[in-house]
């Protein structure tokens, strides 16, 4: 008669068992959602990404998303945003030159940093899908938006410039070329670019503004 079997003991990890399972809530959550966003953004593009993938990502359930965000556009303005980096507003030195250059050259290093290369990887889709930028665009910050109007805002108190000056369509000028060049360059990007977007486009529409005037 052969012997009964001995049950093999089960091996039980005791540190991981008596560990409670953190759940992420608020900021944290909504973080790691973000950031699988971008990150199936940079995989995949726009037209592969789903609300599906990025709830697996970000090990979550599709539930919570939709919690936050009622689609996918919503989710990749938000992650967006959250990727974005801070553009400051320069010190008054009441020189117009100098305070565009300090502005750009922020616009230019975050695009260089970490973050800002998710950044990229949107503005890129935003290029590839029209219908996108259609979508995203209206709903996009810019974060360097405030502090260009600042500056000008000097300079229309200084009299370097009028008050036409003072609107979103002229602050947005010099960014919108930093953005280009990075894109179309890479980064980091030199001051000589950003010296020559100032001299040579910002200031003679600047001044061709006010001889209009």
């Amino acid at each position: 008669m052969n012997a009964p079997r001995r049950a093999t003991p089960m091996i039980v990890d005791r540190d991981r068992a008596d560990r409670p399972l953190r759940r992420r809530h608020g900021v944290a959550l909504r973080e790691a959602i973000c950031v699988a966003a971008l990150a199936e953004l940079g995989e995949h593009g726009y037209a592969g990404l789903t609300m599906g993938r990025v709830a697996a990502r970000a090990h979550t359930s599709k539930a919570t998303l939709y919690r936050h965000w009622p689609g996918k556009v919503e989710l990749v303005v938000a992650a967006f945003e959250s990727a974005m980096p801070q553009v400051t507003v320069p010190a008054d030195r009441g020189d117009l030159r100098a305070e565009l250059f300090e502005v750009l050259r922020q616009v230019a290093d975050g695009m260089a940093s970490p973050s800002g290369g998710a950044a990229r990887e949107l503005v890129a889709e935003l290029v590839r899908s029209p219908a996108l930028a259609r979508a995203v665009r209206p709903l996009l910050p810019d974060a360097s938006m405030a502090p260009m109007l600042e500056v000008l805002r000097r300079a229309v108190v200084r009299g370097e410039t009028p008050v036409c000056a003072l609107t979103p369509r002229y602050a947005r000028v010099g960014t919108e070329l930093v953005h280009q060049y990075g894109l179309g360059n890479g980064v980091p990007i030199p001051d000589e670019v950003i010296i020559e977007i100032v001299d040579d486009v910002l200031f003679p529409l600047l001044r061709g503004l006010a001889v209009g005037r």
